[in-house]
């Protein structure tokens, strides 16, 4: 994940104490007792979780934290699913209004959303960098997709009633001039190196809703749980599927990070034995 790579940059040590030396990486799918199963190693430090543990040929975790992975589904997909899907959940319920934007919609969790919202009628707006990512959101049920390498990109945009920012910095700002007044703006990712912060005066004065990742509610394990279960099967369903743009070696999991931070990486990135 993006988080992985600013983590080991030592980003967000208020959020996750992670300090070298540790084991990067949260989700792994492998075999247990017959069943193939997807499971989170992150353990919890100084009161917090953090995603390590994940990066390793051979990874320990409670049995109660196995997810079993439906038939349809390869063990590729299932793992790219385990931790965008609960993210896709949890999103899914702010959606309102018919138009809806989707920032640095060409990430693992965007391209779900995307297609999600696309599935429920919406017009939705798919924002990405480059032809290799906007082309692929013209796949996916996107209304309109635009490119915002492009310094004027938001003047080629109309007013859309919710914003799902997963850029944040600077991208999620301009998204935000975006949201029609009394929509909602949505901030839920740092791929800019930062979260996005409008400005609360000009919010309040636009009657817009700003709902940070920290706002939100911060589901239990349970909750995780039911949230993956449910993607899983929504997927094998054929309702939507993640996109693996990539995958690496174990052995070159600094050359995937360093892919992840250079921007040329499209949908999910995956390490393999």
């Amino acid at each position: 994940m993006f988080l992985d790579t600013l983590l080991r940059s030592g980003w967000g040590e208020g959020f996750f104490p992670v300090r070298p030396p540790y084991v990067p990486g949260s989700g792994v799918v492998g075999r247990s007792g017959g069943r193939r199963v997807v499971a989170d190693t992150k353990q919890v430090v100084d009161g917090a979780e953090v995603p390590v543990g994940g990066y390793a040929s051979q990874a320990v975790v409670p049995s109660s934290e196995l997810i079993e992975v439906p038939p349809e589904l390869t063990d590729q997909q299932a793992v790219a699913l385990l931790h965008d899907g609960p993210t896709l959940q949890s999103l899914l319920s702010y959606v309102s209004g018919r138009r809806v934007l989707v920032a640095a919609a060409a990430g693992g969790a965007g391209v779900l959303l995307v297609q999600s919202l696309a599935a429920r009628g919406l017009e939705v707006v798919a924002a990405a960098r480059g032809s290799a990512k906007t082309v692929l959101l013209g796949s996916l049920g996107a209304s309109q997709v635009v490119d915002y390498g492009s310094p004027s990109w938001t003047s080629e945009v109309a007013p859309v009633d919710v914003v799902f920012d997963g850029a944040g910095g600077a991208l999620g700002r301009a998204a935000f001039s975006l949201v029609a007044d009394g929509g909602r703006f949505v901030s839920y990712g740092t791929a800019g190196g930062e979260f996005a912060a409008p400005d609360p005066a000009v919010a309040a004065r636009r009657g817009i809703s700003v709902v940070g990742l920290t706002d939100m509610p911060r589901p239990d394990r349970a909750q995780r749980r039911a949230w993956v279960e449910q993607t899983l099967a929504e997927a094998a369903a054929g309702r939507y599927a993640p996109v693996i743009g990539q995958t690496f070696p174990l052995s070159r999991a600094a050359d995937a990070h360093a892919a992840i931070a250079a921007r040329e990486t499209v949908g999910k990135t995956l390490l393999v034995p």
